[in-house]
């Protein structure tokens, strides 16, 4: 830089150095990009510690990771009207992209009970069977939703008695039938934006609600689950209510931020901020509902407009750049999109894949970002005068393979390291 300086005038010299800093400040907030890379490295890996004899020659591969990296799983799928292909092609890419999956509306109340007494389980059921039978851990979202639009006519009509008895049957009926098989379960959903039960019912009823979905099955997972968090625009508002809750003595297991509010891209500041504030809770924190662009972009209110080359390669740093920071921050335990195919996307334009199935720019970019610079395989080679190899490696599920032996292992965060014997 500094050859270049001394060849401009003061004028050019001056516009130059703004260039520059406007370039670094719109970096994230932790200053500059080698700092995720170290807060990645530290917070993401751990050691494989290989026992053989000297101077083996090791396979280590990766199969999968534990960090969520996940996607919503479309009605629209599962529910019988999607042709042969794109059911065989939905699937397909699923598996190669996701590890873990959110139920987009299936479990919602609305959908399983329209009519007072008439529960539809069969979507749910239908999810869980794939979602198993891949080893894919499924979220349930959500148990509730006090939000008033989103409430059946038949349930304002019931007498405050009536309704407190029917939210237990909700919360117990659909834990006990799905007792083990959902990995969590958004508790009540957005209750900083609108909670009909609590003002119906008295400010103890997400506590109900929370203990009744315990009758079901004690060992659940509740997670809170709100927007425009990460933003920073609600964020103090959320850090209220969490307090609220933790002090009433709700079980809560975790916490969920929605990933959609902001626009074509986001405040990295905002984002990292967002995060180091709930980490004070010691609770682990998953970005529930990921689009990119968001709900606040012109793509929202214009679902056909086609995003030109130049869109489509700032969306794909974008993407990268949000899970970067997020990947990099110890208290995330996950992220997982609202959509990943144009055909089955409420934000199209926010899609890896195209509706003919072709990866989007951000789909290449994922695809790269996940399996290749976030992903461990490697040969290892053992010193001539030791019996035991370290290898750094992400955390997930490995297969270690030395002299035509083969052995699965779990490298996890929990216990930062894990031996094998050979």
């Amino acid at each position: 830089m500094k050859s270049f300086v001394d060849s401009v005038n003061g004028k050019y010299t001056f516009l130059f150095l703004i260039i520059v800093l406007s370039i670094s400040f719109s970096l994230p907030a932790t200053a500059q990009l080698d700092d995720l890379e170290k807060s990645i490295a530290e917070h993401r890996k751990g050691e494989i510690i290989i026992k053989a004899k000297p101077g083996a020659k090791i396979r280590v591969e990766q199969q999968e990771h534990e960090f969520w990296f996940g996607c919503a799983i479309s009605d629209g799928i599962f529910n019988g009207r999607a042709s042969e292909n794109d059911l065989k092609m939905y699937k397909q890419i699923f598996l190669q992209n996701f590890n873990s999956a959110v139920t987009e509306n299936a479990v919602k109340w609305p959908g399983m009970e329209r009519r007072r007494g008439e529960v539809d389980y069969s979507l749910v059921d239908a999810m869980l069977e794939w979602t198993e039978e891949n080893n894919i851990p499924l979220r349930a979202h959500n148990l509730f939703w006090g939000v008033e639009r989103f409430i059946q006519p038949w349930i304002k009509e019931l007498s405050n008695e009536e309704l407190e008895n029917t939210l237990k049957r909700r919360a117990e009926t659909v834990t006990s039938r799905y007792k083990g098989r959902f990995a969590e379960y958004d508790l009540n959903n957005e209750m900083i934006h609108g909670n009909y039960y609590e003002d119906r019912l008295g400010t103890d009823i997400t506590k109900k609600m929370a203990l009744w979905a315990q009758n079901g099955d004690p060992d659940i997972k509740l997670y809170l689950n709100d927007y425009d968090i990460l933003t920073g625009n609600m964020l103090d508002e959320y850090m209220a209510h969490i307090r609220g809750l933790l002090a009433q003595g709700v079980p809560i297991a975790g916490i969920g931020v929605q990933g959609h509010l902001h626009a074509e891209s986001f405040d990295r500041g905002e984002l990292k901020r967002s995060l180091d504030s709930l980490a004070q809770f010691n609770l682990p924190i998953k970005i529930t509902e990921f689009n990119m662009p968001g709900q606040r972009s012109k793509y929202y209110q214009n679902r056909d407009l086609k995003m030109t080359a130049e869109e489509e390669k700032q969306k794909a740093k974008d993407l990268v750049d949000y899970y970067k920071i997020c990947f990099a921050h110890p208290a995330v335990d996950g992220i997982l999109m609202w959509g990943f195919w144009e055909g089955a996307n409420w934000i199209p334009q926010s899609s890896l894949y195209k509706r003919d199935w072709t990866p989007t720019p951000a789909g290449e970019a994922y695809q790269f970002l996940i399996f290749d610079e976030w992903w461990t395989n490697v040969n290892a080679h053992g010193a001539t005068n030791k019996d035991e190899i370290s290898v750094p490696a992400f955390y997930g599920k490995y297969k270690i393979t030395f002299e035509g032996e083969t052995k699965e292992v779990e490298l996890k965060k929990a216990e930062g390291k894990v031996e094998v014997n050979f």
